[in-house]
């Protein structure tokens, strides 16, 4: 499994930094007594950096003060800073920076620094008055749990110079006090500060007095104190805390041999139910370890469709409800969720209540299916735009001649009278219907709108959350399948991690990622006219029976294609079918002794089903990107992820659905993920389904084990496509060259209408070498002397 990258590095202020890359501004002009242990500050701030992924800059040039410049920081470090070091202009700019939500931290002599500047006085909570020598003293934590107090002793000794201040600020947070009858020379009686914490002007001001030494930036406590005071003042109070290492999870595999896996919730103080595509709805037991089928719901199963998703309701110790969404096994093609009872271990299948239907084409796919609910019992409802994007080369698909309704996405997710290509938003009545919530896309009653619409525009938005803290709904969207950018038709194919902090339009078939807009094509002509316009997109297509003139497009936070996006390299390479998992909040599991650790407050998990990878990502004050991202147990091997929930007891629980597509898999698995803060010394369990590495594989084999084909694709089985063998049947040595082109470019047709998507990100070298692999499981395809005889 590949890692996931960090950006970190040290360097002289140039540019405009970006939240992106999460950076630091490390400061450490002197215009006084300059101190010794700037440079050690300085290596161990660009440390925790390197650990954490963010970008530290180092400077003493006060030119940095400017508003372009600071805007790209999410936190300023004052470090032992002395006299004064800025100029009125470059105070104005910085006043400006907290003022719009900056942090500060000021380590020692900040405090020494800027005496006629009032406003900075304030900032920074006192003046340095005098010191005694440096000596040994006993400090006590006040606030202990605090990010730059946790952890620390409560009575805590250490060597230090310690301050005397004058012009205390009040009304700070005091964080630490020292003793001053424990060493010689203090000034400020019972009460004296030592560090602090305080809202100030629209940002964020932490300072700590400690910090002179030059062994102050090797010893662990001091650096966990500086490390939480910083991440407290970038509004992240993990933000210097590193992902806990692999080893500090324990997996457990609670079923496998699933088939086809959608979905799972818990069901309150029981266990986890999860449900199967062809119609299973199952039951893990917690207290009996083990899982028992609960019911068989009749759905259609074919295309994408059949039982898709599935929620608990937020009062089930109460009223004992469940929903699912799925496919309604009639002659009229139809999407369904409904409310069950489920009581005693027992499905009432005569309890079906219908809230809501939506008709679909049964000729294609994107069914979506997610159900999850919100505050005040909305729950969310995740539909797929239901167009054939097969004839469309991977770009979008608005095919508007006659009879070619079902190529054109249009009349689905741009279509404000249609309920597909959306996340809908209701509120569930104890009666089995539902009303609409305020803040939805479109007022009830407005002409040609459906009030249940929250989000438009999407194309498969599969896997969702709903934020607890703020409310807000993250998902990933599935994107087409074109392997580069056209001129004359738009962007290369992309997946997308879209926010929503309210209803809007996100652009799809008009455009993708962050808006990049599509040719208007003619398909009969095949011809390109005018680019969309994301600012005002306009639906006028004959297949549209709602508004013309839609919503302006929304971009995406997180976009990204097959091979690295420069822009979020952590994704790496590979296929594209991203998912949205929890956003952690401890205070979520108030009965759990052993849940995450501090490290994953509001942390959402990112996932990638093609490249069985998954991540943590934590936004940036705005909310509107993703400041930092590292993976999560990257030593595991994850099979194709499809689902995840934190259950009340503080374990993630995740759903596998297996490599091998429409069909029962080994490796498609229950999983519990506990965390244990003392770490797991022992083997790591047995993972059922995969089989070791092999040291004389082939490189061509080695290679496509790596690729994420096995998606797709299986030596002996029809998976998603052709097996491997049947392709070496097809084709000889002489087709190496078309082979090796047609699968970096993709296509279809070839196998039936099923997509193929394409492999930029593979060089033609390495692919020559798997096409090579796949030719010569056809003994026919192999040198005379290799055949067996």
């Amino acid at each position: 499994m590949m890692g996931f990258l960090l950006i970190s590095s040290c360097s002289t202020p140039n540019a405009r930094w970006s939240d992106d890359s999460a950076a630091i501004l490390v400061f450490s002009k002197t215009a006084g007594y300059r101190h010794k242990s700037i440079a050690d500050g300085r290596d161990a701030i660009s440390e925790l950096g390197r650990n954490t992924g963010y970008t530290v800059v180092l400077s003493e040039d006060a030119s940095v003060f400017n508003e372009d410049q600071l805007a790209g920081f999410a936190a300023v470090v004052f470090l032992n800073t002395t006299g004064d070091v800025l100029d009125t202009t470059q105070q104005e700019a910085f006043e400006n920076y907290i003022r719009g939500g900056g942090g500060f931290v000021g380590v020692h002599a900040a405090a020494d620094t800027e005496y006629d500047w009032v406003w900075y006085g304030e900032l920074v909570g006192a003046r340095f008055d005098s010191h005694p020598k440096v000596q040994e003293a006993l400090l006590h934590v006040a606030t202990p749990e605090h990010p730059a107090t946790r952890g620390l002793p409560i009575r805590w000794r250490r060597t230090d110079e310690w301050y005397n201040f004058r012009d205390i600020v009040p009304g700070s947070g005091v964080l630490i006090e020292i003793d001053e009858t424990s060493y010689s020379g203090g000034t400020n009686g019972e009460h004296h500060p030592i560090a602090w914490y305080r809202e100030y002007g629209g940002g964020r001001a932490f300072y700590t007095a400690m910090g002179h030494t030059e062994e102050s930036y090797r010893d662990p406590q001091f650096l966990s104190h500086l490390a939480g005071g910083l991440g407290w003042a970038v509004s992240d109070e993990n933000a210097l805390r590193a992902m806990p290492a692999s080893n500090k999870f324990q997996r457990e595999i609670l079923d496998s041999n699933l088939d086809e896996p959608m979905e799972l919730d818990e069901i309150p103080g029981e266990g986890i139910i999860f449900i199967e595509r062809r119609g299973s709805i199952k039951f893990y037991d917690l207290a009996l370890k083990q899982t028992r089928l609960l019911a068989e719901l009749d759905v259609f199963y074919g295309n994408e469709d059949g039982l898709l998703g599935l929620a608990v309701d937020p009062d089930y110790p109460d009223n004992h409800w469940i929903y699912l969404f799925y496919t309604a096994p009639l002659e009229k093609s139809l999407q369904r969720i409904s409310r069950f009872t489920l009581e005693n271990g027992k499905l009432d299948q005569e309890s079906e209540a219908i809230l809501l239907e939506i008709p679909t084409d049964r000729f294609c796919c994107h069914s979506g299916g997610g159900l999850e609910f919100g505050k005040h019992r909305q729950l969310y409802i995740g539909v797929g735009d239901n167009t054939n994007p097969f004839e469309s080369d991977g770009f979008a698909p608005t095919d508007e001649r006659p009879g070619r309704a079902v190529w054109d996405a249009q009349r689905s997710a741009a279509n404000s009278m249609d309920l597909r290509g959306k996340i809908l938003r209701i509120t569930v009545e104890a009666d089995g219907s539902y009303s609409i919530p305020e803040g939805n896309l479109f007022a009830p009653g407005a002409a040609q709108t459906r009030a249940e619409i929250y989000v438009m525009g999407s194309r498969n938005p599969f896997r969702f959350t709903i934020d607890s803290g703020s409310g807000d709904l993250i998902w990933g969207d599935v994107g087409p399948d074109a392997g580069r950018d056209d001129p004359a038709r738009g962007p290369k194919g992309m997946g997308e991690f879209n926010r929503a902090t309210e209803a809007g339009f996100w652009g799809w078939p008009y455009s993708r990622g962050n808006n990049q807009p599509y040719a208007d094509y003619d398909f009969a002509n095949e011809q390109s006219g005018e680019w969309f316009n994301p600012r005002e997109p306009v639906n006028d297509s004959p297949n549209n029976t709602g508004i013309r003139q839609l919503p302006p497009s929304r971009a995406s936070f997180v976009w990204y294609s097959y091979d690295v996006q420069p822009e979020f390299p952590w994704l790496g390479s590979g296929g594209v079918n991203p998912m949205v998992g929890p956003v952690f909040y401890r205070q979520d599991f108030p009965d759990s002794v052993s849940t995450f650790p501090e490290y994953f407050e509001g942390g959402v998990f990112l996932y990638e089903w093609m490249r069985d990878r998954i991540a943590v990502g934590h936004f940036d004050r705005t909310g509107t990107k993703l400041r930092r991202v590292e993976p999560f147990m990257p030593d595991d091997e994850f099979s194709h992820p499809m689902d995840m929930i934190f259950a009340r007891d503080g374990s993630l629980y995740l759903l596998e659905y297996g490599q091998k597509w429409n069909q029962r898999n080994l490796d498609a698995r229950l999983n519990r993920i506990s965390y244990v803060a003392e770490g797991i010394t022992s083997v790591r369990p047995e993972v059922t389904g995969k089989s070791g590495e092999l040291t004389d594989k082939p490189e061509g084999q080695r290679l496509v084990e790596a690729s994420g084909c096995r998606g797709c694709h299986d030596i002996e089985a029809l998976v998603n496509g052709p097996s491997y063998k049947q392709i070496a049947e097809r084709y000889s040595a002489k087709d190496r060259d078309y082979l090796t082109n047609k699968v970096i470019e993709g296509g279809s047709g070839v196998w039936g209408e099923r997509h193929m998507p394409p492999h930029p990100q593979i060089s033609p070298e390495d692919m020559e070498q798997i096409i090579d692999w796949i030719l010569s499981l056809n003994p026919a395809n192999q040198p005379r002397e290799h055949r067996q005889r």
